[in-house]
Protein backbone atom coordinates (compact mmCIF):
# COMPACT_ATOMS: atom_id res chain seq x y z
CA UNK A 1 0.00 0.00 0.00
CA UNK A 2 1.35 3.42 -0.98
CA UNK A 3 0.88 6.49 1.23
CA UNK A 4 -1.20 9.14 -0.53
CA UNK A 5 -0.95 12.80 0.50
CA UNK A 6 -3.27 15.50 -0.80
CA UNK A 7 -1.44 18.82 -1.08
CA UNK A 8 -3.93 21.71 -1.23
CA UNK A 9 -2.33 24.87 -2.63
CA UNK A 10 -4.02 27.89 -0.99
CA UNK A 11 -1.34 30.57 -0.99
CA UNK A 12 -2.79 32.84 -3.67
CA UNK A 13 -4.28 36.29 -3.21
CA UNK A 14 -7.42 35.66 -5.30
CA UNK A 15 -7.27 39.25 -6.56
CA UNK A 16 -9.37 38.64 -9.69
CA UNK A 17 -12.32 37.59 -7.52
CA UNK A 18 -12.29 40.85 -5.54
CA UNK A 19 -13.45 41.12 -1.93
CA UNK A 20 -11.67 41.83 1.31
CA UNK A 21 -10.01 38.44 1.73
CA UNK A 22 -8.51 35.73 -0.52
CA UNK A 23 -11.23 33.56 -2.04
CA UNK A 24 -9.98 30.40 -0.33
CA UNK A 25 -11.08 31.85 3.03
CA UNK A 26 -14.42 33.26 1.87
CA UNK A 27 -17.55 31.27 2.62
CA UNK A 28 -19.28 29.41 -0.17
CA UNK A 29 -22.66 28.07 0.86
CA UNK A 30 -21.77 28.92 4.46
CA UNK A 31 -18.47 26.99 4.45
CA UNK A 32 -15.01 28.41 3.63
CA UNK A 33 -13.77 27.42 0.17
CA UNK A 34 -10.62 25.90 1.67
CA UNK A 35 -12.69 23.59 3.86
CA UNK A 36 -14.68 22.36 0.83
CA UNK A 37 -11.39 21.54 -0.89
CA UNK A 38 -9.95 19.76 2.13
CA UNK A 39 -13.15 17.77 2.77
CA UNK A 40 -13.06 16.21 -0.69
CA UNK A 41 -9.75 14.52 0.15
CA UNK A 42 -10.13 14.01 3.90
CA UNK A 43 -13.28 11.98 3.26
CA UNK A 44 -11.73 9.80 0.54
CA UNK A 45 -10.72 6.30 1.75
CA UNK A 46 -7.60 6.16 -0.45
CA UNK A 47 -6.15 9.47 0.80
CA UNK A 48 -4.04 9.08 3.94
CA UNK A 49 -3.45 12.71 4.89
CA UNK A 50 -4.09 16.28 3.79
CA UNK A 51 -1.62 19.16 3.93
CA UNK A 52 -2.34 22.78 3.03
CA UNK A 53 0.11 25.33 1.56
CA UNK A 54 -0.71 28.89 2.64
CA UNK A 55 0.80 32.34 2.28
CA UNK A 56 3.18 33.55 4.97
CA UNK A 57 1.22 34.85 7.96
CA UNK A 58 -2.01 33.03 6.99
CA UNK A 59 -1.71 29.92 9.18
CA UNK A 60 -4.43 31.12 11.57
CA UNK A 61 -6.73 31.90 8.63
CA UNK A 62 -6.25 28.34 7.41
CA UNK A 63 -6.95 26.83 10.84
CA UNK A 64 -10.17 28.84 11.14
CA UNK A 65 -11.24 27.93 7.61
CA UNK A 66 -10.66 24.23 8.08
CA UNK A 67 -12.31 24.37 11.50
CA UNK A 68 -10.15 21.76 13.20
CA UNK A 69 -12.37 19.08 11.71
CA UNK A 70 -9.83 17.06 9.77
CA UNK A 71 -7.00 16.24 12.11
CA UNK A 72 -3.44 17.19 11.16
CA UNK A 73 -3.59 19.76 8.39
CA UNK A 74 -0.61 21.76 9.68
CA UNK A 75 -0.07 24.52 7.11
CA UNK A 76 3.06 24.70 4.96
CA UNK A 77 4.30 28.19 4.10
CA UNK A 78 4.14 28.84 0.36
CA UNK A 79 6.19 31.05 -1.95
CA UNK A 80 5.85 34.02 -4.26
CA UNK A 81 4.18 32.03 -7.07
CA UNK A 82 2.01 28.93 -7.29
CA UNK A 83 5.01 26.93 -8.52
CA UNK A 84 7.11 28.10 -5.59
CA UNK A 85 4.30 27.06 -3.24
CA UNK A 86 4.06 23.61 -4.80
CA UNK A 87 7.84 23.21 -4.52
CA UNK A 88 7.70 24.11 -0.82
CA UNK A 89 4.82 21.68 -0.35
CA UNK A 90 6.38 18.64 -1.99
CA UNK A 91 9.62 19.28 -0.11
CA UNK A 92 7.72 19.27 3.21
CA UNK A 93 5.87 15.95 2.81
CA UNK A 94 6.83 12.30 2.57
CA UNK A 95 5.20 9.13 1.30
CA UNK A 96 4.85 7.71 -2.18
CA UNK A 97 1.99 9.58 -3.92
CA UNK A 98 0.99 13.25 -3.97
CA UNK A 99 -2.23 14.78 -5.27
CA UNK A 100 -1.55 18.48 -5.97
CA UNK A 101 -4.77 20.47 -5.95
CA UNK A 102 -5.81 24.13 -6.12
CA UNK A 103 -8.01 25.29 -3.25
CA UNK A 104 -9.88 27.44 -5.78
CA UNK A 105 -11.38 24.21 -7.16
CA UNK A 106 -13.45 23.32 -4.07
CA UNK A 107 -15.48 20.40 -5.43
CA UNK A 108 -13.44 17.33 -6.32
CA UNK A 109 -15.55 14.24 -7.12
CA UNK A 110 -14.27 11.00 -5.51
CA UNK A 111 -14.37 9.28 -8.89
CA UNK A 112 -11.74 11.68 -10.27
CA UNK A 113 -9.41 10.86 -7.37
CA UNK A 114 -9.90 7.16 -8.05
CA UNK A 115 -9.17 7.57 -11.76
CA UNK A 116 -5.95 9.47 -11.02
CA UNK A 117 -4.69 6.95 -8.48
CA UNK A 118 -5.52 4.05 -10.78
CA UNK A 119 -3.54 5.71 -13.60
CA UNK A 120 -0.47 5.95 -11.35
CA UNK A 121 -0.25 2.16 -11.40
CA UNK A 122 1.14 2.53 -14.96
CA UNK A 123 2.38 6.12 -15.22
CA UNK A 124 4.51 8.45 -13.07
CA UNK A 125 1.87 11.19 -13.36
CA UNK A 126 -1.79 11.72 -14.20
CA UNK A 127 -4.06 14.74 -14.68
CA UNK A 128 -7.82 15.20 -15.17
CA UNK A 129 -8.85 16.79 -18.46
CA UNK A 130 -12.03 17.90 -20.22
CA UNK A 131 -12.40 18.12 -24.00
CA UNK A 132 -12.75 21.56 -25.58
CA UNK A 133 -16.14 21.79 -27.28
CA UNK A 134 -16.21 25.46 -28.28
CA UNK A 135 -14.60 27.06 -31.31
CA UNK A 136 -11.17 28.45 -30.40
CA UNK A 137 -9.59 31.60 -31.79
CA UNK A 138 -6.93 34.14 -30.88
CA UNK A 139 -8.22 37.57 -29.91
CA UNK A 140 -7.24 41.01 -28.68
CA UNK A 141 -9.89 43.64 -29.38
CA UNK A 142 -11.12 41.76 -32.43
CA UNK A 143 -11.37 38.07 -33.28
CA UNK A 144 -8.21 36.66 -34.81
CA UNK A 145 -7.07 33.42 -36.39
CA UNK A 146 -8.87 30.20 -35.40
CA UNK A 147 -7.07 27.57 -33.34
CA UNK A 148 -7.54 23.91 -34.17
CA UNK A 149 -9.39 22.31 -31.25
CA UNK A 150 -8.86 18.74 -32.46
CA UNK A 151 -7.29 16.85 -29.57
CA UNK A 152 -7.30 19.94 -27.32
CA UNK A 153 -8.27 19.60 -23.67
CA UNK A 154 -8.66 21.70 -20.55
CA UNK A 155 -6.23 20.52 -17.87
CA UNK A 156 -7.55 20.58 -14.30
CA UNK A 157 -6.36 19.67 -10.82
CA UNK A 158 -5.80 17.57 -8.75
CA UNK A 159 -2.71 16.34 -10.54
CA UNK A 160 -1.29 13.07 -9.25
CA UNK A 161 2.37 12.04 -9.21
CA UNK A 162 4.78 9.64 -7.64
CA UNK A 163 6.29 12.01 -5.10
CA UNK A 164 9.93 11.17 -5.82
CA UNK A 165 9.40 11.75 -9.56
CA UNK A 166 7.68 15.15 -9.30
CA UNK A 167 10.24 16.28 -6.73
CA UNK A 168 13.03 15.35 -9.15
CA UNK A 169 11.20 17.17 -11.95
CA UNK A 170 11.00 20.37 -9.91
CA UNK A 171 14.70 20.05 -9.10
CA UNK A 172 15.48 19.97 -12.84
CA UNK A 173 13.30 22.92 -13.86
CA UNK A 174 15.19 26.06 -14.92
CA UNK A 175 13.73 29.54 -14.41
CA UNK A 176 10.37 30.61 -12.95
CA UNK A 177 7.99 27.73 -12.28
CA UNK A 178 4.89 27.44 -14.49
CA UNK A 179 1.34 27.43 -13.15
CA UNK A 180 0.77 23.78 -14.09
CA UNK A 181 2.63 20.85 -12.52
CA UNK A 182 2.23 18.58 -15.53
CA UNK A 183 4.45 20.98 -17.54
CA UNK A 184 7.21 20.51 -14.97
CA UNK A 185 6.75 16.73 -15.10
CA UNK A 186 6.80 16.54 -18.90
CA UNK A 187 9.87 18.80 -19.05
CA UNK A 188 11.67 16.14 -16.99
CA UNK A 189 10.66 13.45 -19.48
CA UNK A 190 7.81 11.97 -17.41
CA UNK A 191 4.80 10.48 -19.16
CA UNK A 192 1.61 12.04 -17.79
CA UNK A 193 -1.65 10.14 -18.27
CA UNK A 194 -4.87 12.00 -19.02
CA UNK A 195 -8.05 10.82 -17.25
CA UNK A 196 -11.59 12.13 -17.45
CA UNK A 197 -12.05 15.30 -15.42
CA UNK A 198 -15.29 16.89 -14.20
CA UNK A 199 -17.12 20.19 -14.59
CA UNK A 200 -17.34 20.32 -10.78
CA UNK A 201 -13.59 20.99 -10.86
CA UNK A 202 -13.99 24.33 -12.61
CA UNK A 203 -11.85 26.97 -10.93
CA UNK A 204 -13.35 29.89 -9.00
CA UNK A 205 -11.91 32.93 -10.77
CA UNK A 206 -14.70 35.47 -11.33
CA UNK A 207 -17.89 36.56 -9.57
CA UNK A 208 -19.84 34.57 -12.18
CA UNK A 209 -17.91 31.42 -11.23
CA UNK A 210 -18.84 32.05 -7.61
CA UNK A 211 -22.52 32.38 -8.43
CA UNK A 212 -22.50 29.10 -10.35
CA UNK A 213 -20.82 27.40 -7.41
CA UNK A 214 -23.49 28.71 -5.02
CA UNK A 215 -26.17 27.34 -7.33
CA UNK A 216 -24.42 23.97 -7.46
CA UNK A 217 -24.39 23.78 -3.65
CA UNK A 218 -28.06 24.75 -3.42
CA UNK A 219 -28.96 21.94 -5.78
CA UNK A 220 -27.09 19.25 -3.86
CA UNK A 221 -28.22 19.96 -0.29
CA UNK A 222 -31.43 19.67 1.66
CA UNK A 223 -32.56 21.43 4.83
CA UNK A 224 -32.85 19.52 8.10
CA UNK A 225 -33.98 20.59 11.56
CA UNK A 226 -33.10 19.31 15.04
CA UNK A 227 -34.24 20.10 18.57
CA UNK A 228 -32.32 20.08 21.84
CA UNK A 229 -33.23 20.44 25.50
CA UNK A 230 -31.11 20.66 28.64
CA UNK A 231 -31.64 21.40 32.30
CA UNK A 232 -29.33 21.86 35.27
CA UNK A 233 -30.12 22.40 38.92
CA UNK A 234 -28.60 25.19 40.98
CA UNK A 235 -25.79 24.00 43.24
CA UNK A 236 -22.87 25.67 44.93
CA UNK A 237 -21.56 29.15 44.36
CA UNK A 238 -21.57 31.13 41.11
CA UNK A 239 -20.78 32.49 38.61
CA UNK A 240 -22.73 30.75 35.84
CA UNK A 241 -21.63 29.75 32.34
CA UNK A 242 -24.54 30.37 29.97
CA UNK A 243 -24.23 30.72 26.21
CA UNK A 244 -20.45 30.49 26.37
CA UNK A 245 -20.03 33.52 28.62
CA UNK A 246 -19.64 33.96 32.36
CA UNK A 247 -22.58 35.56 34.14
CA UNK A 248 -22.21 36.86 37.71
CA UNK A 249 -24.68 35.14 40.07
CA UNK A 250 -24.58 33.92 43.63
CA UNK A 251 -25.36 30.33 42.67
CA UNK A 252 -23.81 27.96 40.17
CA UNK A 253 -25.22 25.04 38.22
CA UNK A 254 -24.61 21.35 38.88
CA UNK A 255 -23.19 19.39 35.99
CA UNK A 256 -20.36 17.11 34.96
CA UNK A 257 -18.99 19.76 32.58
CA UNK A 258 -19.42 23.50 33.12
CA UNK A 259 -23.24 22.96 32.97
CA UNK A 260 -23.83 25.48 30.18
CA UNK A 261 -27.47 24.73 29.39
CA UNK A 262 -27.51 26.92 26.27
CA UNK A 263 -24.48 25.33 24.59
CA UNK A 264 -25.66 21.87 25.61
CA UNK A 265 -29.10 22.34 24.10
CA UNK A 266 -27.68 23.82 20.86
CA UNK A 267 -25.20 20.95 20.63
CA UNK A 268 -28.04 18.43 20.91
CA UNK A 269 -30.10 20.33 18.33
CA UNK A 270 -27.21 20.23 15.83
CA UNK A 271 -26.53 16.54 16.46
CA UNK A 272 -30.23 15.82 16.05
CA UNK A 273 -30.44 17.72 12.76
CA UNK A 274 -27.60 15.58 11.40
CA UNK A 275 -29.01 12.33 12.93
CA UNK A 276 -25.81 11.89 14.92
CA UNK A 277 -27.24 10.93 18.29
CA UNK A 278 -27.09 13.13 21.36
CA UNK A 279 -24.53 14.85 23.52
CA UNK A 280 -24.51 11.99 26.05
CA UNK A 281 -23.39 9.51 23.39
CA UNK A 282 -20.45 11.65 22.35
CA UNK A 283 -19.52 12.91 25.84
CA UNK A 284 -20.77 10.39 28.43
CA UNK A 285 -21.23 11.99 31.88
CA UNK A 286 -19.69 8.84 33.38
CA UNK A 287 -16.37 9.61 31.65
CA UNK A 288 -14.13 11.57 34.04
CA UNK A 289 -12.26 13.33 31.23
CA UNK A 290 -15.28 15.61 30.69
CA UNK A 291 -15.49 16.74 34.31
CA UNK A 292 -15.44 20.54 34.37
CA UNK A 293 -14.94 20.69 30.59
CA UNK A 294 -15.88 23.95 28.86
CA UNK A 295 -19.01 23.30 26.81
CA UNK A 296 -17.70 25.10 23.73
CA UNK A 297 -15.71 21.86 23.22
CA UNK A 298 -18.99 19.98 22.76
CA UNK A 299 -20.37 22.57 20.35
CA UNK A 300 -17.17 22.56 18.30
CA UNK A 301 -17.39 18.77 18.08
CA UNK A 302 -20.95 18.89 16.72
CA UNK A 303 -19.94 21.57 14.23
CA UNK A 304 -16.95 19.50 13.07
CA UNK A 305 -19.08 16.37 12.56
CA UNK A 306 -21.51 18.34 10.41
CA UNK A 307 -18.66 19.92 8.44
CA UNK A 308 -17.12 16.49 7.81
CA UNK A 309 -20.37 15.44 6.14
CA UNK A 310 -20.35 18.53 3.93
CA UNK A 311 -23.05 20.21 6.03
CA UNK A 312 -23.84 23.88 6.49
CA UNK A 313 -25.22 25.44 9.68
CA UNK A 314 -27.90 27.94 8.69
CA UNK A 315 -29.45 29.03 12.00
CA UNK A 316 -29.71 28.22 15.70
CA UNK A 317 -32.38 29.51 18.07
CA UNK A 318 -32.34 28.96 21.83
CA UNK A 319 -34.79 29.89 24.58
CA UNK A 320 -33.47 30.13 28.15
CA UNK A 321 -36.07 29.27 30.80
CA UNK A 322 -35.47 30.65 34.30
CA UNK A 323 -36.68 33.16 36.89
CA UNK A 324 -33.17 34.40 37.63
CA UNK A 325 -30.69 35.63 36.65
CA UNK A 326 -32.11 37.99 34.09
CA UNK A 327 -30.67 37.11 30.69
CA UNK A 328 -31.59 40.17 28.62
CA UNK A 329 -28.46 42.22 29.22
CA UNK A 330 -26.24 39.26 28.24
CA UNK A 331 -28.15 38.26 25.11
CA UNK A 332 -25.89 39.98 22.55
CA UNK A 333 -22.71 38.69 24.18
CA UNK A 334 -24.11 35.15 24.01
CA UNK A 335 -25.06 35.55 20.35
CA UNK A 336 -21.61 36.87 19.53
CA UNK A 337 -19.83 34.03 21.34
CA UNK A 338 -21.99 31.28 19.79
CA UNK A 339 -21.55 32.78 16.31
CA UNK A 340 -17.79 32.81 16.89
CA UNK A 341 -17.75 29.14 17.90
CA UNK A 342 -19.92 28.01 15.00
CA UNK A 343 -18.23 30.34 12.46
CA UNK A 344 -21.57 31.75 11.32
CA UNK A 345 -22.81 35.36 11.07
CA UNK A 346 -24.29 36.71 14.28
CA UNK A 347 -27.58 37.03 12.40
CA UNK A 348 -27.70 33.22 12.29
CA UNK A 349 -27.94 33.01 16.09
CA UNK A 350 -31.02 33.84 18.16
CA UNK A 351 -31.20 33.88 21.96
CA UNK A 352 -34.45 34.44 23.84
CA UNK A 353 -35.44 34.18 27.49
CA UNK A 354 -38.69 33.43 29.28
CA UNK A 355 -40.06 32.39 32.67
CA UNK A 356 -42.64 29.79 33.64
CA UNK A 357 -44.70 32.26 35.70
CA UNK A 358 -43.25 30.64 38.84
CA UNK A 359 -44.56 27.22 37.87
CA UNK A 360 -42.42 24.07 38.01
CA UNK A 361 -38.77 23.65 38.98
CA UNK A 362 -37.65 26.75 37.03
CA UNK A 363 -40.46 28.81 38.54
CA UNK A 364 -39.41 27.71 42.03
CA UNK A 365 -35.86 28.84 41.29
CA UNK A 366 -34.41 25.32 41.45
CA UNK A 367 -32.53 25.47 38.17
CA UNK A 368 -32.30 26.65 34.55
CA UNK A 369 -33.49 24.98 31.36
CA UNK A 370 -32.87 25.72 27.70
CA UNK A 371 -34.56 24.59 24.53
CA UNK A 372 -32.92 24.96 21.11
CA UNK A 373 -33.70 24.37 17.47
CA UNK A 374 -31.07 24.18 14.72
CA UNK A 375 -31.43 24.32 10.95
CA UNK A 376 -28.68 22.86 8.81
CA UNK A 377 -28.17 21.74 5.21
CA UNK A 378 -26.67 18.36 4.34
CA UNK A 379 -25.78 16.88 0.96
CA UNK A 380 -28.69 15.04 -0.62
CA UNK A 381 -28.60 11.36 0.28
CA UNK A 382 -27.24 11.71 3.81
Amino acid sequence: MMTVTALIVAAGSGSRMGGDSPKQYRKLGGIPVLRWAVMAFADHPRVDRVRVVVAEGCAEDAYRAVGGAFGDVEPIVGGATRGDSVRNGIDAIDGEIVLIHDAARPFCPPAVIDRLLNALEQYPGAVPVLPVNDTLARWTEILGEPIDREGAARVQTPQAFHLAEIRRAYDQWQGPFPSDDSLVARNAGLDVAAVAGAHELDKLTTAEDWQRAEERIAGRTRSRTGMGFDVHAFAGAGPLMIGGIEIPYERGLAGHSDADVVLHSITDALLGAASLGDIGQHFPPSDPQWKGMASDRFLLHAMALIAQRGGIIDHVDCTVICEAPKIGSYREAMRSRIAEILQVPIGSVSIKATTTERLGFAGRGEGIAAQAIATIRLPTGL
